[in-house]
C-alpha cells in the first residue's frame, strides 16, 4: 500500500501588537519557516502600520491603528505578538489574554514588578501560553553549555562571572539617544538591556540566588563628559570628527549596507539616504550630542548574586567595549568552561586536558546568535501542539527572573545587598 503524504499542519495565525524592530523580526521569522502567519495588527504609526500590512498581507479590515481595537474584536487569531514600548506591554497582553490568545512578549516583561504579575496572573487564569522573549536560553550555544553542566562536566557550578559588552556605539544609540534612555519612559539599564543575562545565569544554575547586590551609576554620559567646544548637536558641533560618538559617522556609514540600514539606521530615518540621513540628525534625537541629551541609564554596573549552596555569580554590562558576544567564565569543582558566544573551551581538573566545544551546526544565522528564530519555532511549536514543555520558561520562572531585576536595582540604589523574592 502506498503511504499517503501527510497534510501540512496549518500555519499559526499571528495578531502583532507593534510593527518595531523586533515585532518585525519575530514576525518575519515566523513567515519564513511556514509555521506561522500574521492575520492581524495593531500599530499606531502609519507609515509602519502600512508597511507591515503590505508585506505579511494583512487585509485593511484586520489592521488596526491601536490594540485596544483589536482586542475588543474578540480572538482574531491562535496568539499574539507583543511588541510595543516596554511600558505598553501590560495593557495588551492582559486584553488579549482575556480573550483566548497565546502570548508572545518581547522582553521585559514589563517595566513594573506589579504589572508583570497581572500578565501572570493574566495568562494563568485564562489558560493561555506565555513565552517571554529570553532568546538567550534557547540558542545553540546555550544548548551546549546547558548540556555540559547538567552531565557534570565540571563537577558542581560553584561561580560565574559574566559580561555583556554593549558596545560603545550601540550603547549611545539605544541608551543615550535612543528610546531606552530613561527609567521613567522605558526602564533601567539592568532590565531593558540585561534580564536577558540574569535570566540566563538563572538558567544555567538552575536556580535564583538568595542574596544580591549592585553598583553602577552615569559615570561619562553626562554633560560634565563632553569635550571643550562640543556643541548640541553632532550637526553643528567642530569637535564632531574626532569624536567617538559621532552621529554622521555612525549613521552615514550603515547606507547600502541592508542589515545596517534595517537596524540601527530605521530607528533614526525612513529615508535611507544621505539627505534623509541627515536632516534626521539635524532635527531629530539622534543627531544630539551624547553629553546634551535628557539619559538618566547607567552606562555600567556590576551585579553580585549568592546562591543558597554558598555558590556566587557575577554580572557586568558596559557600554565601554567594542559591541560582541557576551563573555562567561564558569567555575565548577572538577573544570572550569569559559565562552566567547561561539566557542567553549571546557578544563578538566582530573585530566588537564582542554577541549573546544563548537555547538551542533556552527554558527548560526539571525539575532542573538540564532535565539531569535529559535525562540519563534519553539512558540509556535508550543501553539501549535498545546506542549508547554516546548518552552524553556513560562510565566513564574520568567516573573521570578524579572524580579531578580528589580532586588539588584533596589540593592543599587540602597547600597547594600538585598534579599531575592
Amino acid at each position: 500500500m502506498t503511504p499517503q503524504p501527510l497534510t501540512p499542519a496549518p500555519p499559526v495565525t499571528l495578531a502583532l501588537v507593534g510593527a518595531g524592530l523586533r515585532g518585525l523580526t519575530y514576525a518575519r521569522h515566523a513567515h519564513a519557516t511556514g509555521a506561522g502567519r500574521i492575520t492581524v495588527l495593531a500599530e499606531p504609526d502609519p507609515a509602519r502600520r502600512a508597511a507591515a500590512a503590505a508585506e505579511f498581507g494583512v487585509p485593511p479590515e484586520r489592521v488596526y491603528p491601536h490594540w485596544d481595537a483589536l482586542a475588543a474584536a474578540g480572538r482574531q487569531a491562535d496568539a499574539a505578538i507583543i511588541a510595543t514600548q516596554d511600558r505598553m506591554h501590560t495593557a495588551p497582553a492582559v486584553a488579549l489574554a482575556a480573550t483566548g490568545h497565546h502570548l508572545l512578549v518581547e522582553k521585559p516583561m514589563a517595566a513594573e514588578e506589579s504589572e508583570a504579575e497581572r500578565i501572570a496572573e493574566a495568562a494563568e487564569r485564562h489558560g493561555v501560553l506565555l513565552a517571554v522573549c529570553h532568546v538567550l536560553r534557547y540558542t545553540p550555544y546555550t544548548r551546549a553549555l546547558k548540556a555540559l553542566l547538567d552531565e557534570g562536566r565540571i563537577g558542581r557550578l560553584v561561580g560565574a562571572e559574566h559580561l555583556e559588552p554593549v558596545g560603545w556605539w550601540h550603547f549611545a544609540h539605544s541608551f543615550v539617544r535612543g528610546n531606552w534612555r530613561r527609567s521613567d519612559t522605558s526602564g533601567p539599564l539592568l532590565l531593558t538591556k540585561a534580564c536577558h543575562d540574569l535570566d540566563w545565569l538563572v538558567h544555567l544554575f538552575g536556580r535564583t540566588p538568595r542574596t544580591v547586590t549592585s553598583y553602577g551609576r552615569r559615570g561619562h554620559f553626562r554633560p560634565e563628559g563632553a569635550p571643550p567646544g562640543a556643541a548640541d548637536r553632532c550637526t553643528d558641533c567642530a569637535v564632531e570628527p574626532d569624536c567617538p560618538y559621532s552621529a554622521p559617522r555612525l549613521y552615514l556609514g550603515c547606507l547600502g549596507e541592508p542589515r545596517r540600514e534595517f537596524w540601527p539606521l530605521s530607528a533614526v530615518t525612513t529615508r535611507a539616504t544621505e539627505a534623509g540621513v541627515m536632516d534626521a540628525l539635524r532635527t531629530g534625537p539622534y543627531g544630539r550630542c551624547v553629553y546634551a541629551c535628557d539619559n538618566d541609564v547607567v552606562d555600567h554596573q556590576v551585579v553580585a548574586m549568592e546562591f543558597a549552596d554558598g555558590a556566587t555569580a557575577t554580572f557586568t554590562v558596559s557600554a565601554f567595549t567594542p559591541m560582541g558576544d557576551r563573555r562567561t567564565r564558569l567555575f565548577g569543582t572538577h573544570g572550569h568552561i569559559e565562552g566567547d558566544g561561539a566557542i567553549l573551551r571546557v578544563t578538566d581538573f582530573r585530566t588537564g586536558r582542554e577541549e573546544l566545544v563548537e555547538p551542533a551546526g556552527g554558527a548560526p544565522e539571525g539575532g542573538h546568535g540564532g535565539g531569535d528564530l529559535a525562540l519563534t519555532e519553539a512558540f509556535l511549536a508550543a501553539v501549535a501542539t498545546g506542549d508547554r514543555s516546548l518552552l524553556l520558561s513560562g510565566p513564574r520562572v520568567s516573573l521570578a527572573t524579572h524580579r531578580l531585576v528589580w532586588a539588584a536595582e533596589r540593592a543599587r540604589a540602597l547600597g547594600a545587598p538585598v534579599d531575592v523574592p
